[in-house]
């Protein structure tokens, strides 16, 4: 069983608003390449510039995947992906519990709606977890915001 910390996504709405007009790429290349020694703070971190690249290039979605030991990021829009730098696998496996903390999923497979205060605005995401033996996925969809 998770433990459910509602200061968690708290937190990621700092983080956002912490980075909020950064170079979000070059970032989170930075947490991706040399990642500290808080594993938690990392993977807020990256999580949150994820986020704020995926609102900047008005993309549809973020996916974070792991299909055994390869982890895959990319940032989806229409007909293209733009593929992001991942984390180390202790980050992005604390970035999942993270989520799944924030949205109270115990389940292998669930998803619900999400809505995070950036700065004088909010925006509510679709977030969906997926967790099998050997794959594990969380994909974040944005509305349109032409």
């Amino acid at each position: 069983m998770e433990i459910h910390d509602p200061n968690l996504h708290l937190k990621l709405m700092e983080m956002c608003d912490c980075y909020l007009g950064t170079d979000y790429a070059a970032t989170i290349q930075q947490v991706a390449d040399a990642p500290s020694a808080d594993t938690q703070e990392d993977a807020l971190r990256y999580l949150g510039l994820a986020i704020l690249l995926t609102l900047t290039e008005k993309a549809r979605q973020l996916s974070l995947k792991r299909k055994k030991d390869k982890i895959t990021v990319t940032i989806k829009h229409d007909a293209e992906k733009t593929a992001l730098r991942p984390p180390t696998r202790a980050v992005f496996d604390r970035l999942i519990a993270i989520m799944r903390s924030i949205i109270h999923l115990d389940e292998d497979k669930g998803g619900l709606p999400l809505t995070l205060g950036l700065k004088n605005d909010q925006i509510e995401v679709q977030v969906k977890i997926e967790r099998t033996t050997d794959k594990e996925t969380l994909k974040v969809k944005f509305p349109d915001l032409d």
